[in-house]
Order: C-alpha cells, then sequence, then structure tokens
C-alpha cells in the first residue's frame, strides 16, 4: 500500500516554498531511495516531477537545488525504468544526470560531481556499455583525488562490478581487498552490505573457475556478513540479490534443496516490489539450478519466461545472458534451430552494448551445445569471434572453455581419414612409425595454422599447447612450415631505464 510520503515531513518543511521546499523533497526522497523505496520517492517529488519522461519542473530555482532535482530525477529514472524494464530509460536517465554533472561541475562541487559521475556509470553498468561505466567510475575516482568520500566507496565498489563482468576476476579482487579497510571503518551498513556481497559474488566465481573450496567458504562468509549488515539498513531488495547468490553458490555444491529455498526468498522479495528487472535475473538464475540440475523442460519454460521479462527493457546484457540459458535448455531437448536462434540473438544484444563476455560466452555455447548440428566453417567463425572479444580474460574457467572450444573446431575442421595410426598422406612405402607420426602431426600443424591465418598464438591453443611449445616444434623437427606462420613480431626494447 502506498503512504502519503509528503505528509510524514514536519509542518515547518510544509510551509517552505521554492528552493527551500524543493530541497527538502529531495532529501526526504533520497531517503527512501536508498531503502530502495523508489515509487514512494517517486511521489515526494511529486510537484516537481510526476514520471520517468519527463523533465522535472526547475523555474525559480537556485542552481544548487536544480542540480540536486536534476541528479535525483535522473537517478530515480533508471531505477524505476530497469525496475518496470521501461524501454528507453536509461538513456533518459544518462541525460538528467549528465545535465546535474554539468551543473554542479559549474558551481566547482566536486563531491557532488563525482557522485554524478557515479550514478552515469551504474547506467551505463544497466545498458551494458562497461568500458563507458569503467571509464565514468575512473573520472569520479580521479576527481576526489585523495578526499575521503562515501562516493569514493561507491565507485570503487561498482568499479569491482565492472571488472567482474568483464571477465577480469582479479582486478576485481585486487580493487576490493584493497578497498576493505575503508569499507570497515565505513558506518553506512548499506554500502557495507553491498561490499560484502560483491566480494562474495567475487569469491564464489572464482571458486568455481579453479575448483577451490576454500574461495567457496569465504564467498559463504562474505555472503553472511552482507546479511546481516543488509538486515540492519533493511535493504532488503539488495537482501534478496544476496539470497539468489546464495542459490547459485549452494548449485555448485550441488545441495540443489538449499538452492531453490534461497531462490524462493529472492524472488518472493522482488515479486511484491514489482521489480521486473530482478525478477527476470532470478528466474534465469533458477533456469541454470534446474540446468545444473538436469531438469531440462523446467529449465526451458523458466528461462523463457526470463527472456520475456527482460526483453522489453534496457538491460541488454542481462536479457543476452538469458537468451544463452534458454538456449543451453533448448538444444539439450534437441531443438536445435531454435537454439541457434536465440544465441545468434545473444551475440548480437552483447555486442551491440559493448558486453564483451557475455558475447564470447555465446559464442563458445554455440561450439559445446550445437557443434555436431553447425559446419566446421560456422565453428571456426564462432570461435574466432569468441577469441576476440575473450582475449583479455582472466577467468580461469573461460579459458579452459576457449581451448575445450579450440580442440572441438580443429577436430570438425581435421578429415576423419587423418589419425594418428593413418596419415592422410601415408602411402604403401616402408616409412617407420616415426616419419608417420612426425607427417601426422605435420598435417594438425599446418591445418591448425590455416585455420589461424598463420597466428602461433592462436594455433597453440588450438592445438592445446603453449606458444613456446608450437615455436619450439616448429623451429625443430617442422622447419618446413615456418612459412605457414606469420613473421614473429620483434619485441620493442622498454624506453624506461631500470638502476
Amino acid at each position: 500500500m502506498k503512504i502519503n510520503q509528503i505528509d510524514s515531513l514536519a509542518p515547518e518543511a510544509l510551509k517552505a516554498t521554492g528552493s527551500d521546499r524543493a530541497l527538502i523533497l529531495c532529501a526526504r526522497a533520497r531517503d527512501l531511495k536508498e531503502t530502495q523505496d523508489f515509487e514512494n520517492a517517486r511521489q515526494v517529488l511529486g510537484e516537481f516531477w510526476q514520471d520517468v519522461g519527463d523533465r522535472p519542473k526547475l523555474d525559480g530555482l537556485a542552481a544548487n537545488v536544480q542540480g540536486e532535482m536534476l541528479l535525483l530525477v535522473g537517478t530515480l529514472s533508471g531505477w524505476l525504468g530497469s525496475l518496470r524494464q521501461t524501454p528507453g530509460a536509461q538513456e533518459i536517465a544518462k541525460d538528467l544526470i549528465s545535465e546535474s554533472s554539468t551543473v554542479f561541475e559549474e558551481l566547482g562541487l566536486t563531491e557532488k560531481v563525482a557522485e554524478a559521475r557515479v550514478e552515469l556509470g551504474i547506467c551505463y553498468w544497466r545498458s551494458g556499455a562497461l568500458d563507458e561505466a569503467r571509464i565514468t567510475f575512473d573520472d569520479a575516482l580521479l576527481r576526489l583525488g585523495d578526499l575521503q568520500s562515501e562516493q569514493r566507496l561507491r565507485a570503487i565498489l561498482n568499479k569491482a562490478l565492472v571488472e567482474q563482468v568483464s571477465s577480469r576476476p582479479y582486478e576485481a579482487l585486487r580493487l576490493l581487498s584493497e578497498s576493505e579497510p575503508l569499507f570497515a571503518a565505513s558506518s553506512n551498513h548499506r554500502l557495507k552490505g553491498k561490499f560484502h556481497g560483491e566480494y562474495g559474488i567475487l569469491l564464489k566465481n572464482i571458486g568455481a573457475s579453479g575448483h577451490s573450496e576454500e574461495y567457496l567458504d569465504r564467498a559463504l562468509m562474505q555472503f553472511t556478513a552482507a546479511s546481516i549488515e543488509l538486515e540492519q539498513s533493511g535493504q532488503i531488495r539488495i537482501l534478496a540479490g544476496v539470497q539468489n547468490n546464495l542459490s547459485l553458490l549452494f548449485a555448485q555444491l550441488e545441495r540443489f534443496e538449499e538452492a531453490h529455498e534461497h531462490l524462493d526468498r529472492a524472488l518472493s522479495v522482488v515479486t511484491k516490489l514489482n521489480d521486473k528487472g530482478s525478477r527476470a535475473q532470478f528466474e534465469d538464475s533458477r533456469a541454470r539450478v534446474f540446468l545444473r540440475q538436469g531438469r531440462l523442460e523446467q529449465a526451458e519454460k523458466i528461462a523463457s519466461s526470463a527472456v520475456k521479462l527482460v526483453r522489453v527493457g534496457d538491460q541488454q546484457s542481462l536479457l543476452a545472458a538469458a537468451l544463452t540459458t534458454h538456449a543451453v535448455a533448448l538444444a539439450r531437448l534437441q531443438r536445435t534451430s531454435e537454439a541457434l536462434a536465440a544465441l545468434n540473438d545473444a551475440i548480437g544484444v552483447a555486442a551491440q552494448v559493448g558486453d564483451p563476455e557475455t558475447e564470447g560466452i555465446a559464442c563458445l555455447t554455440v561450439i559445446e551445445e550445437l557443434a555436431s548440428t553447425v559446419s566446421a566453417s560456422e565453428l571456426r567463425t564462432y570461435y574466432s569471434r569468441a577469441e576476440s572479444v575473450l582475449s583479455h580474460t582472466q577467468n580461469a574457467l573461460i579459458k579452459a572453455r576457449l581451448g575445450a572450444s579450440a580442440r572441438t573446431v580443429l577436430n570438425a575442421e581435421t578429415p576423419a581419414s587423418i589419425t594418428p595410426f593413418e596419415p592422410a598422406t601415408a602411402t604403401a612405402d616402408n616409412s617407420t612409425l616415426e616419419e608417420q607420426v612426425l607427417r601426422y602431426e605435420g598435417e594438425l600443424i599446418k591445418r591448425a595454422l590455416d585455420t589461424s591465418d598463420g597466428s602461433v598464438t592462436r594455433a597453440a591453443r588450438l592445438l592445446g599447447v603453449t606458444h613456446q611449445g608450437l615455436a619450439f616444434i616448429l623451429n625443430g623437427r617442422q622447419k618446413n612450415l615456418l612459412s605457414s606462420r606469420k613473421p614473429a613480431k620483434p619485441r620493442r626494447r622498454s624506453i624506461i631505464r631500470y638502476h
């Protein structure tokens, strides 16, 4: 039930006019925003702003109050657009927040400029524009300099999130580890809860990629700490996100009953809040748990629901991820044409918004799930695209998937007649086994180099060996293949002298 937030203001606030009244209403709306009560925050600003897509009334307000109103309306537009999955909401939010940043910059309000940059970066992240988000958070940190501020913590936390979803988990780990004392010293339970929650997600993902129980145990401790902090601050929406991540952690441990229990709690919260964006994300998590259990029909049904929920909004990275999950379920149900269409859709959506990890994972999923139904040349195209967009990944699990997919592509391109004991070039002569093996090795290396356009690095990955190992073979027993490789690039000497 909605409450009249205006009635809860002090009598002197109700008598205020102009800039004073606008500031009082902004302060009340900001408090509600911090507790994730975005609809009531919107209602509080009703006499200055109605809803997403409307411009706030700024006539007669002092410059600093105009900036505050623009920033708050922009931030609320981004959140409400995400909750409702409103098309175009993130662009509207970015325009308003950018305008507020300009106002604050003209007034010399450094900390408010940094706050606007953080909110702008969050909008970029929601849209999947990860490079722009990273640059914007860095700009906020640069502007703050050595100033100790809550905005510094927010910028660090959100940048770590971007690094994590950009397949740079160890950079994210460095950021969170170095900033842990800053968050520990903070009295803001909401920020501390978000810190522990993001730290837990990061440790869970690193543990999954390296199969390390130590990381998973640490992740569980961080999620527990996050729950305590968020309960103290009344952040039930963010707490639901922690429940979702606990579900995925228990699914990794194959404790599926507990995984579903945590998802039930998370979905109960966001359904009551009518948060369509989070609901779609949590339903995608449910589908992934079902996939791990082998419950394919249920996975396909819930994944399809998640795609429908998120398709109408602006959260394109979430859409691409949901499409990929749905495609896996379709592929395993032998609905291969539908699966390939969904994966191509995911690749296009992720590429459009600049989300390389989601784009690359969708390409790898084609190879992993549909290799038997896609031609060898098409597999090579998907692999080349995945390798290109994931070239800087720090994620061990993704690196392993790249290697496995490379071998799948190479096997698909190798004629069936080529076997270790029956080379395609074998003749009826009296060649020794050693000579036949050497010819077979040459056939494989030649094919890998051709597939990789002469790149030794890419050919080595296809063959499952190191760059150094393949170079040694080429310079040794397979010198006749040197013409098939690209010329080695000489390394430039550093211009920096070390003493």
